[in-house]
């Protein structure tokens, strides 16, 4: 059956009347040729290969209604994409939505080709006002998509944050494609003006890492996790990986003015309440210290972090420095305490405890390598001073310093007899 001619209003009833007729035909031959010539919808579970037909048939009826009256073109998405279900957005993208469009308008406009040029006319112009509704539908969904993205990405950041954590969070993080593995990281920084979220999903991308990301009213918060890439099983014995030191560096531009803090590293994102904790108290008194680096460690401002009460921190402090120094030598611990109280002066220190002032150096080496810090270096010298003090404050059988000096000298004058 041919479409008849019309190029007047008398005749045009006739036109809608024969569109009526063969809109099945319409529906039928365009459900054919999607399964010949669109692969991805001859893959489809029956369920969802029915949904689609149901649009394609409700693209013809929505046509030759928008024909009848051309003025109804608000209606047309409406019309059109509410026969479908809600799940046909999420597994048919909308480059196959205008696929199907497409061909649907391939079909009918074959079947009008002997008709008139208005009607020609008509089916072009439907084409691109579906079209438009179809990008429309999708934006609308991807923007609702993100504004509740962002919204689970803020709750799953505050529950970090907070280390109030439930059987459904791996599901959320999940749903938000987390890409990292392995340990992860907390940074803490003052929110910019503008905060350009994008920017920083990019740079960690570049330093092969994930970021959640969260704003806590002038707050910046950034669990860091090193992710995944396809050159892992290849390049990863050859290529080393950016520490979260260098990742925190990139991020840094995106951060505003004021300290940028850095939490440990923890073994994964279950743990990561620990990383932020140390973050949110390093921030809050990094100001303390004049120079702090950008980012600073938290770890670095245990002395700022215990003398503001944090609990965390001195015991950080007593665990890390004081005890492993008194139960590998109490030799060392009372060479550390002559050294810092004498101004880090080696020939003062020396002379108090009846050394040379190589046997000091040698010590203080050894320090080092028992505890990880230099006291030669004057910041870290202000924490291992800090653990000394909370360390004797803790330790009811602490030494005196009398009576530590007068036991190193004994030792000393024993091994020269």
């Amino acid at each position: 059956m041919s479409a008849p001619r019309t190029t007047d209003p008398a005749t045009k009833k006739k036109t809608l009347a024969w569109l009526r007729t063969v809109s099945g035909e319409f529906a039928t031959a365009t459900i054919k040729k999607l399964d010949e010539t669109l692969p991805w919808y001859g893959s489809m579970p029956p369920g969802r290969r029915s949904a689609v037909g149901l649009v394609a048939q409700a693209g013809i009826s929505s046509f030759i209604s928008w024909y009848d009256d051309p003025k109804a073109t608000p209606w047309i998405a409406a019309d059109v994409f509410g026969a479908a279900p809600r799940e046909l957005l999420r597994s048919v993208s909308l480059q196959q939505t205008l696929q199907l469009i497409r061909v649907t308008c391939e079909v009918v406009e074959d079947r009008v080709k002997d008709g008139d040029q208005s009607l020609r006319e008509a089916i072009l112009l439907y084409s691109r006002e579906i079209a438009f509704a179809a990008a429309d539908v999708y934006a609308r969904a991807a923007e609702a998509r993100g504004l509740w993205d962002a919204r689970l990405e803020a709750l799953v950041v505050d529950s970090i944050l907070s280390g109030e954590y439930d059987d459904e969070l791996p599901s959320r993080i999940a749903a938000l494609g987390w890409h990292g593995h392995g340990e992860v990281a907390v940074l803490v920084g003052t929110a910019p003006r503008m905060l350009d979220v994008d920017v920083l999903r990019r740079t960690a991308r570049h330093q092969e890492a994930d970021v959640l990301i969260g704003v806590q009213g002038s707050r910046l918060v950034l669990v860091i996790g090193r992710a995944e890439t396809a050159g892992d099983e290849t390049e990863g014995a050859t290529r080393p990986r950016p520490s979260f030191t260098e990742i925190a560096t990139a991020l840094e531009p995106g951060f505003g003015d004021g300290p940028l803090v850095l939490g440990h590293e923890v073994p994964g994102l279950v743990d990561a309440s620990g990383s932020a904790k140390a973050a949110l108290a390093g921030f809050a008194v990094a100001r303390a210290w004049r120079n702090a680096p950008r980012p600073a460690q938290a770890d670095d401002l245990l002395p700022e972090r215990a003398l503001a009460g944090d609990p965390v921190a001195r015991s950080t402090l007593v665990n890390r420095i004081y005890r492993p120094l008194k139960a590998h030598s109490s030799e060392l611990l009372t060479t550390l305490w002559c050294y810092l109280d004498n101004g880090r002066s080696l020939e003062a220190t020396a002379r108090e405890l009846f050394v040379h002032p190589n046997t000091v150096r040698y010590r203080l080496k050894r320090v080092t390598d028992v505890i990880g810090w230099d006291a030669t270096g004057a910041r870290e010298a202000l924490i291992l001073q800090a653990a000394l003090i909370l360390g004797s404050i803790a330790d009811p059988d602490a030494p005196s310093r009398s009576k530590a000096v007068r036991a190193g000298s004994a030792t000393e004058h024993k091994k020269r007899a």
